[in-house]
């Protein structure tokens, strides 16, 4: 095998480097290619994961009744009431709005009358609207 082509070199130098060249390239181009994949597929994964976790925290919500305001409820708030956004009154405490998991029982608002009102994880009988 001839590393470089001189004078001296014997006839046949130039192609034998040529071919070993070829290979060289083919091997490194197959190494680059081999890298790509398992870099794709690892970030594919870290994306999968990623899209996994921010479902299951967007998941992660429960009913706090007693914290929305007038006719920004969730759903149903009891009699009188028929879907999302129909409640009567401020904090009405049959109205139930969802909130991050875990963070109901710490939440408390100041009314218009000055009262300290905290949310809760069942229904209240609370500032219910006048029949």
């Amino acid at each position: 095998m001839c590393r470089s082509c001189n004078d001296d070199d014997p006839p046949g130098c130039y192609q034998k480097d040529i071919a070993n060249t070829g290979d060289r390239v083919s091997r490194k181009r197959d190494d680059i290619m081999k890298n790509a994949l398992v870099l794709g597929a690892a970030l594919t994964a870290a994306v999968s994961l990623a899209s996994v976790h921010s479902a299951q925290a967007e998941g992660a919500k429960e009913k706090c009744f007693g914290v929305s305001l007038a006719g920004q409820n969730d759903c149903a708030a009891g009699p009188g009431t028929t879907c999302a956004g129909t409640s009567k009154v401020d904090y009405q405490g049959n109205a139930w709005k969802l909130v991050p998991a875990g963070t109901c029982a710490d939440m408390s608002f100041t009314t218009a009358d000055g009262r300290e009102v905290m949310g809760s994880l069942e229904a209240l009988d609370r500032d219910l609207p006048k029949s």
